[in-house]
Parts: C-alpha cells; sequence; structure tokens
C-alpha cells in the first residue's frame, strides 16, 4: 500500500516565485520589443529584470484575503456612522469644505492611479512589477470607491457632494489635481511611478492621510477616518513599491540617473504645488486643528523627505531642485492660497470665511514670523470691508499657471511682498507661470504643456465669458449662495438638526 507523503509547505519566498516569476513566459511569435514597446520610451536602460524584488512579496490570494477583512470592518463602521446621525458629530458645517475638495479632486485622482497602474502593469515585461502594479490598480480603485461611500452621507444633507465627478471636470480649483494626473497619465511607465509612487504616494499622501485624518478624528468625523486608516496600510507598501521602482532603475545602469534625477526634480514640485490645498485644509478649514501645516510639513516632508534622500545619496541622488523653495513657501502658502479662495468663493462649491480671533491667534502662534506681518492685516482689512457690507470679491478671471493651473497668487521665495510671476514665450504664445518650479517644468517639456486644459481660457472659448453660463455649466446656483460660510444652507441645516437632535436627546 503506497504510502501518504506530507506535501512541503512552501516558504515565503517560493510561494512569491510560484505565483509571480513562474506565472511569466518569453514570448516567441512576436519580439519582445513588439510587445512591450513603451520600456524603452524614456531612455531607461534595464538589464535584469529579475533583480525587481517586492519587499512585501505579497500573493494574490494573500491580497484578497487582508482586502476582504478590511472591508468588512469599513463598512460596519461606517453603516454606524449613518444609522446613528453621524454627520451632526462634526464640530460644524465649515469642516465639510475640506471634505468637498476632497472629494471632488483627491477621489478622481485616486481613480486616475488606477487607471495609470492597470496601463504601466501591461507596459512593463517584468513579471514582479506586473504583479505589483496589478494590485496596486485594485489598492487604487477600492480606494476611490470606499472615500465615495463614506462621504456619499453627507450628500444627503449638504450642498457640493453630489456632482463631485462634474466638478473634477469643470471647476476651475480641481484642474490642480486634474493636471497633475493627466500629466502622470501621459507619461512613460517609469516616470509613471515616479510620479505616482513617489510624488503622490510620498510627497502627497504622508501629509495628506495622515495628519488629515487626524483631523477628521479630532473633528469628530469617524466615516473619513475609517476610509483613511483603512487606506493607509495600503499606501505604505505603495510608497515601498515606488521608492523600489527608483532603486531599481539607479542599479540597472549608471546612465538612469540623470533621467531619475530630473523625474524627482519635476514631480517634486508638481506634488509640492497640490500640496497647496491640502495645506489651506489643514490650516483654515479644520474647526479644530491638531497641528498646522507648517509642523506637519517638518514631520513628513522634512524629516521623513530627508532621511529618503539620505538613503538615496548612495545612488548620486541629491535633494530635487526645488527643494529650498518649498521650504521657504511652507509659513505662507496656506494663507496666501486661502485669500485666493476667499475672494473668488462665489466660484466654487464649497464655503468659505473670515478667520475669527481666535483662528487668527491660532495662525499667529503657529507662524510667528509671517502670519501677523503679512496676513493678519489683510484679514483684517477684509472683515472691515464685509462689516461694511462691501465684502471683497474678485469677479475678474484668475491668472492660471500652465503648469500646475494654480492661480498665480504666490509670492517671490525671498520677498513675500513682491507677486511671483514667470513668463515663457514658445512658437510666438507667451504662457504664464506662478513659480520658477513650474516654468523650468514647461521649458523641458513645451510640446506637452502647451496642450493644458486650463478652465480660465475654455470659459472664453466656450462661453464667450459669460460667468453666468459657466456658473450654470459647472452647476453652481447663483445667487442662492454667494460661497460664503456665515448664513449658508449648510450652516443653517446643520445649526437645525443639530438643535433637533440636542432636543430630543
Amino acid at each position: 500500500m503506497d504510502m501518504k507523503v506530507a506535501k512541503k509547505k512552501l516558504g515565503l519566498k517560493e510561494k512569491y516565485r510560484l505565483m509571480t516569476r513562474d506565472l511569466g513566459w518569453e514570448p516567441t511569435y512576436r519580439a519582445k520589443d513588439e510587445v512591450f514597446p513603451y520600456v524603452n520610451y524614456e531612455g531607461i536602460k534595464v538589464h535584469d529584470w529579475d533583480k525587481w524584488e517586492d519587499p512585501f512579496r505579497l500573493t494574490m490570494d494573500s491580497y484578497w484575503k487582508y482586502q476582504a477583512e478590511k472591508e468588512r470592518k469599513f463598512y460596519a463602521i461606517i453603516d454606524a456612522h449613518a444609522q446613528n446621525n453621524g454627520h451632526l458629530n462634526i464640530t460644524d458645517a465649515r469642516y465639510l469644505s475640506a471634505l468637498k475638495i476632497f472629494l471632488q479632486a483627491i477621489s478622481p485622482g485616486e481613480y486616475a492611479a488606477h487607471k495609470g497602474f492597470a496601463r504601466v502593469g501591461r507596459e512593463f515585461p517584468g513579471v514582479g512589477t506586473q504583479v505589483a502594479c496589478q494590485m496596486q490598480a485594485i489598492d487604487e480603485i477600492r480606494h476611490a470607491q470606499t472615500q465615495i461611500h463614506a462621504l456619499s452621507n453627507y450628500n444627503k444633507y449638504y450642498d457640493g457632494f453630489h456632482a463631485f465627478a462634474d466638478a473634477r471636470d469643470r471647476i476651475w480649483y480641481t484642474s490642480v489635481a486634474r493636471s497633475f494626473f493627466d500629466d502622470a497619465m501621459s507619461a512613460g511607465p517609469f516616470e509613471f511611478m515616479i510620479a505616482i509612487g513617489f510624488s503622490f504616494e510620498y510627497v502627497l499622501t504622508n501629509l495628506l492621510f495622515v495628519p488629515f485624518m487626524s483631523g477628521a478624528a479630532y473633528n469628530g468625523d469617524m466615516a473619513t477616518v475609517t476610509f483613511g486608516f483603512s487606506a493607509q496600510s495600503d499606501e505604505a507598501r505603495h510608497m515601498t513599491l515606488g521608492l523600489e521602482c527608483i532603486k531599481f532603475m539607479l542599479e540597472q545602469d549608471p546612465d538612469n540617473l540623470p533621467i531619475v534625477q530630473g523625474w524627482l526634480d519635476k514631480w517634486f514640485w508638481r506634488g509640492f504645488r497640490v500640496l497647496g490645498l491640502v495645506s489651506t485644509m489643514m490650516d483654515y478649514m479644520l474647526p479644530k486643528r491638531v497641528m498646522s501645516w507648517r509642523e506637519a510639513w517638518e514631520i513628513y516632508g522634512v524629516e521623513n523627505g530627508g532621511a529618503l534622500f539620505k538613503d538615496l545619496a548612495r545612488y548620486g541622488v541629491r535633494p530635487p531642485k526645488g527643494w529650498d523653495d518649498a521650504e521657504k513657501a511652507i509659513d505662507h502658502m496656506s494663507h496666501q492660497f486661502m485669500l485666493g479662495l476667499y475672494q473668488w468663493s462665489f466660484g466654487t462649491s464649497f464655503h468659505s470665511w473670515i478667520p475669527s480671533d481666535e483662528d487668527m491667534d491660532w495662525l499667529s502662534a503657529k507662524y510667528p514670523t509671517t502670519f501677523d506681518k503679512y496676513y493678519r492685516p489683510r484679514w483684517d482689512h477684509i472683515r472691515k470691508l464685509a462689516v461694511a457690507g462691501t465684502p471683497f470679491k474678485n469677479f475678474g478671471l484668475a491668472k492660471l499657471c500652465q503648469t500646475c493651473q494654480l492661480p498665480v497668487v504666490f509670492t517671490e521665495p525671498d520677498d513675500a511682498t513682491m507677486s511671483c510671476h514667470r513668463e515663457t514665450e514658445y512658437k510666438g504664445e507667451k504662457y504664464h507661470f506662478c513659480s520658477d518650479g513650474c516654468q523650468h517644468i514647461f521649458d523641458n517639456e513645451p510640446e506637452k504643456y502647451v496642450q493644458a486644459w486650463l478652465p480660465m481660457p475654455s470659459l472664453f472659448q466656450e462661453l464667450n465669458g459669460d460667468i453666468g453660463a459657466w456658473m450654470n455649466w459647472v452647476g453652481l446656483r447663483d445667487g442662492e449662495d454667494n460661497g460664503d460660510y456665515s448664513g449658508s444652507r449648510d450652516q443653517r441645516n446643520f445649526d437645525q438638526w443639530r438643535g433637533m437632535a440636542t432636543s430630543n436627546t
């Protein structure tokens, strides 16, 4: 009689090899360059794709197990949030402005990243990279879905949540994040990995998901906290994938170094400009604040970023070209951007407001060298105008940066009293920029950025400059809400429902 032989249990490395590299094959009736045409597009030289290592060694069967468990916990919490009137547990309805920006700008970016990883997973010939990109593509679409589901409960009670997809395509301030992801998705596969794995995951995600999600908890929003921390374990893996890709390219051939360094310079600045939205959300839109934008930058930018570039220095990588200018802008960017949002608030689907005395005292303590000197006097002047019945509104169209598409509202790195404006002429046309970093990016790839879709020029081209027609097109109801939080329907509804909930307890 035959004896039963116990099957040998595979080790982690063996299982990973069987579930990744052993699933690949060499093409026979087509040349490899025909099957993977884009891998040579950017000039990156790869001599051995098997050198790509996934530190997590995650296989698809384990992936589904972990994600399914997170899904069960996530939906249990947001169901409880909805059933217990969680929309009334937030500090006040000003906080919703941050969620509206997140839903209109960041969640569509997650979906764009999903599409991008699905594409580059097909374009890389290495099986390890294909599997890693496949998992991240699924992660990104899950993040978009969970964010939409978590915030959908607010859509039942407050304005500005229902048409986030239209807002992403049409409203001027969402083109900042949209242009970032369009730029990444139209790049080659290796540049895409740095754009998302380094800039979006390492630069943006650290400064958005950790301090902002803590702020959500501090303001009573457990739905947002839940999707934030549900995604955080994925984000750790995504950052590792991005850094692994950078090291892989640098180790494969010394000729890759100048290409990678150029991408790091570009995508650091692209990511930093998108962080202008995040800085304003943290400093101005959280009624109860956990930390300032400056404090978050010190932890997740200076300390983490400094450690990263020290690690990469052994490959010859230096800190990004715009690092010093970014450091000089940290104490100014949230104030400058909020002043811009306030003056154009009639054209947004969220609210802005004049900081209270308590808010300004907090900002003064967090920004002792800049706020009282440069920004408190401006807010005091705007408050006087509002009290006099002549609120400061700028009905002129903002000049947008051709690269990052932010309004040109920032100041010179070394002079906070002088507006920063750069200009380039290309093929007889003039293009405007908010900074040296954005101008350098354009000058390096002008054929790409002259094709950028900018909301303000499009308003003139398609609607003959009719602001009323534009507001109808983007779904803003002129006359019902002028963008100010004071007296808005969100404020009235929140106060009314909170009062009803309190009287019933």
